[in-house]
């Protein structure tokens, strides 16, 4: 998954320095009124800093540089030089520590929230649950037309729970086991996960980084994204269909392998999804931050794994399940890897580079344009540090151009196989998918991209 992740982050590097310039919205508040200093030396060289290290990130499937390293000393730097440029331009101190601190409260609700996700997500693997509904599938014996929506739906419903990324990863696994080689069925059913992952991830604020982000960012209600239901499912749905008149009318042989679930891997699903309700209630019933109620439910966790090793037959001085080893394999340098993006983009959002492009773009062209084009863009740059960057702006949008957004900006990165870890995960899986192959069937995922901007705009607008 690492290498995956690599490839995912090399395409990032251009998307979050064109979304820094372009979008800038989590970060910051735009309601600063400190003088611009994009003028200043310090302010130029910030930005070249910024522009290195991301450079730096890109090329990390060559340089095995891992990703958080550049961007966590770019951020020191450059709070370095805003510091300096802030002194030039006698900004009150004050002010530069409320940025500092603001910053760091982003990022901290961030990083406890998707801690405990990560954990969750890791338990389950180890207690062999998606493993077992990928052997399932596999000795059903259903036809390539059947085995091809089957994927595309589970993606679609698991995606709002499970990450992106790991949904690809289980349902690739299906299809490549199931395919038997035929490379036009893994192409297509590959693609087909891709969307159905984005996609799916798109009405849940669990589905994806970017709608975590607005939801904690308060800028929709848990409740408000699932009016993204239909338009997600439209997204899927129109560019599976055409692909599956495209599909082979082969049979693949069943294969016969079994894998069962270790104990407790039912309460473990269970307590995930208490988890989840959990950080809803924070939110909504007592106007807490949600990686409170994260939190709290990874301590149900830890004491249904404490149970376990206590009821376990073995009952040696090696306990049956070590919670912190779970905890520990959470993807630290993805986790550092956002600190140095959401202090970078604050530096230079306090500088002024991101309150002018909001200007351009959110005033000059206008609310649903911007927020379209900002979907178009997260193909190219991927959709993180393009939602950050507008939340970072955080224009004056209604609660609809936010589900906007984080519509586009979810299901756009599904036009090009780079677009989302799901897609760049896939391409390592099998040779059978590759960019051109993904690329002949982007128009029939624009007709899906179109289709769910106008669904959303007839049913919520």
């Amino acid at each position: 998954m690492t290498n995956l992740t690599k490839s995912k982050h090399n395409v990032k590097i251009i998307i979050l320095f064109v979304g820094v310039l372009l979008f800038p919205t989590l970060v910051f508040s735009s309601e600063q009124t400190l003088p611009s200093m994009i003028g200043s030396p310090f302010a130029v060289v910030a930005l070249i800093i910024f522009i290195l290290a991301y450079l730096a990130v890109m090329m990390e499937e060559y340089t095995a540089l891992a990703k958080s390293k550049p961007v966590v000393f770019a951020a020191g730097i450059i709070w370095l030089l805003v510091a300096v440029a802030a002194h030039q331009h006698n900004v009150d101190p004050a002010a530069l520590k409320s940025a500092l601190n603001h910053n760091l409260v982003e990022y901290a609700s961030l990083l406890l929230f998707l801690l405990v996700a990560m954990t969750y997500i890791n338990v389950l693997i180890e207690r062999n649950v998606f493993e077992a509904l990928r052997c399932w599938l596999i000795k059903k014996g259903f036809s390539y037309y059947q085995m091809f929506w089957i994927t595309g739906f589970i993606a679609f419903f698991l995606s709002p729970i499970a990450d992106n990324l790991t949904t690809a990863l289980l349902m690739g696994t299906v299809v490549v086991a199931v395919g038997n080689g035929s490379a036009k069925f893994i192409s297509l059913s590959f693609i087909n996960i891709v969307v159905a992952s984005n996609a799916g991830g798109a009405f849940s604020p669990f589905g994806d980084i970017t709608t975590l982000m607005v939801w904690q960012a308060g800028k929709a209600q848990f409740t408000d994204f699932f009016a993204l239901f239909f338009p997600a499912l439209v997204n899927f749905i129109v560019p599976a269909f055409i692909m599956s008149l495209a599909l082979p009318n082969d049979k693949p042989e069943s294969i016969d392998v079994t894998v069962k679930m270790k104990r407790g891997a039912v309460r473990a699903m269970l307590l995930f999804l208490l988890t989840i309700f959990s950080a809803v209630a924070a939110e909504n019933f007592f106007h807490l931050p949600p990686y409170i109620g994260m939190l709290t439910g990874l301590s149900y966790l830890f004491l249904f794994t404490y149970y376990l090793n206590v009821t376990s037959q073995k009952r040696t001085d090696k306990p049956e399940f070590n919670i912190f080893s779970r905890v520990a394999k959470a993807e630290w340098d993805t986790l550092l890897f956002f600190y140095g993006v959401i202090f970078c983009v604050g530096g230079l959002a306090f500088l002024g580079y991101l309150s002018v492009a909001s200007h351009y773009f959110y005033t000059g062209l206008g609310a649903s344009a911007a927020n379209i084009i900002a979907g178009l863009l997260s193909a190219v740059i991927d959709n993180i540090p393009v939602m950050f960057a507008i939340l970072t702006m955080s224009p004056e949008m209604d609660t609809f151009q936010w589900l906007l957004v984080t519509l586009t900006a979810g299901v756009g990165g599904s036009l090009l196989s780079i677009g989302s870890a799901a897609g760049v995960a896939l391409m390592g899986q099998s040779n059978a998918y590759t960019f051109i192959t993904h690329l002949k069937w982007s128009w029939a995922i624009a007709l899906g991209y179109i289709c769910s901007i106008g669904v959303h705009f007839w049913l919520n607008g």
